[in-house]
């Protein structure tokens, strides 16, 4: 049977913490968990769990001291969570198959991560993370916000789902300020540092920016095809904002040089035509949401009500429209 280490930072996850490694269990074998400078109870928390505490001075990069985390690991994998992250008794319990199943020519595992859940429980965006992978063997986070894991070697995708399950609402400016103090400090931008950097600026309301960095990111020859996809959204989401529709449309259908039609950019055509009252052309794009194929395993954000419980609820809405239209102008005609 494979071993794992989990790897964790933290900071100040009194609330979270017991609930998250609670939920872990025996499904890892060690719990590596670095404080970068808590002020609450999160160390006493921890110790009830792990003696593997370890201090890291935070320095406005998560990729170091994520890494440093990983420094520490022993076992054959690491594995990563968030403080706020869950994992249910049924997924726990894949963990542990997985763990038997792991074959040594199996460099990396890929698990959904499922984030934001509707009423009935069900999550409104889910994507695979890179979430296991083989100690010693070269894998670095990279990134000072928003740090990931380049995917790399014979990759299993598993259908064990991590839940994120956020306690506070309040969205801090954290992030946005690290990207300021990498700009004022003329840090060279990957372009997964221009997306989110344009996605932060987004929301905090500042449109005109955002639109800059989105346009200069999607110029870009590089760049991964499902920030592209997901860039060309938000961009869309920025001239709704500033009352440019014209432009908005074009973004959407921009989105449509990289890859077949998703769900959600049929979903948000089809809001862009309500929006206008032509309430035909929305019904033809919310029934070619209903046609979509879900990418799950490409890796890009996935909303499952976009593929289904979305373009249903809306073609009846178009349909009672159009309905209403057709009895007005009979009703005009008899008049």
């Amino acid at each position: 049977m494979a071993t794992i280490s989990l790897c964790m930072i933290v900071k100040n996850e009194e609330d979270v913490l017991g609930r998250c490694l609670e939920s872990v269990g025996n499904a890892v074998d060690e719990i590596i968990l670095v404080d970068t400078g808590s002020k609450d109870q999160t160390r006493e928390i921890a110790r009830r769990y792990t003696s593997k505490i370890f201090d890291f001075p935070w320095k406005n990069d998560f990729s170091a001291a994520r890494n440093f985390s990983l420094s520490k690991a022993t076992m054959e994998y690491c594995f990563w969570l968030d403080a706020d992250d869950v994992i249910t008794p049924e997924n726990r319990f894949k963990l542990l198959q997985l763990k038997e199943q792991l074959t040594p020519d199996i460099d990396m595992v890929m698990l959904k991560y499922e984030m934001g859940f509707n009423d009935s429980g069900k999550p409104t965006c889910s994507f695979y993370r890179e979430r296991i992978w083989k100690n010693h063997a070269g894998y670095q986070f990279a990134g000072r916000v928003h740090e990931a894991v380049s995917p790399d070697g014979k990759l299993l995708y598993s259908d064990i789902a991590i839940q994120h399950r956020k306690e506070a609402s309040i969205y801090t400016d954290r992030n946005l300020k690290i990207y300021e103090e990498m700009k004022r400090e003329q840090v060279p931008f990957c372009p997964r540092d221009q997306f989110y950097y344009a996605r932060e600026l987004y929301y905090f309301g500042r449109y005109t920016e955002a639109i800059e960095e989105f346009l200069n990111f999607l110029d870009h020859p590089d760049g991964w095809v499902e920030n592209k996809i997901e860039a060309c959204r938000i961009l869309a989401g920025c001239y709704h904002a500033l009352g440019r529709e014209d432009e908005r449309a074009e973004a959407l259908l921009k989105s449509f040089a990289y890859d077949t039609p998703r769900g959600e950019i049929c979903c948000d055509l089809g809001q862009y035509f309500i929006d206008h009252f032509r309430y035909e052309i929305a019904a033809w794009w919310y029934r070619q949401a209903l046609l979509a194929e879900p990418c799950s395993q490409k890796g890009g954000f996935l909303a499952p009500e976009c593929y289904q419980e979305i373009p249903l609820r809306q073609l009846q809405l178009c349909e009672e429209k159009l309905q209403n239209k057709t009895n007005t102008s009979q009703q005009a005609d008899e008049v």
